[in-house]
């Protein structure tokens, strides 16, 4: 295997990872968010709208981040698919970013 394209690859994959967990967590942040605007609290804190826009900031990164590896992994479209939707789902993207770095990395040979 090229040398350049396994470094590429291990960059992208390293980006991707950080994206994956940053926008797992903020999306965790946005369910406890939700649940305490619509269930607990009668007048949530103007702070609040912060959590989504936050999340959707980090989420674009992470569709980019994604994209970024499934084109210098040569996924097929299916896995770019699924690991992008990974994002909108709680813990999801903890579980598909594991399982996306164990693919690359077996497939690369990484240690």
């Amino acid at each position: 295997m090229n040398p350049a394209r396994q470094a590429r690859v291990a960059s992208a994959l390293k980006r991707y990872s950080v994206a994956a967990y940053v926008t797992g967590v903020w999306l965790l942040l946005l369910c406890v968010e939700m649940v305490f605007d619509h269930l607990i609290l009668d007048n949530p804190p103007d702070w609040f709208m912060y959590i989504g826009m936050a999340h959707g900031f980090f989420f674009m990164v992470y569709l980019i981040m994604t994209l970024d590896l499934g084109t210098k992994a040569r996924w097929k479209p299916i896995k770019w698919l699924t690991t992008c939707l990974a994002g909108t789902i709680p813990f999801l993207s903890f579980v598909v970013e594991a399982r996306r770095r164990h693919e690359v990395q077996k497939t690369f040979n990484f240690s």
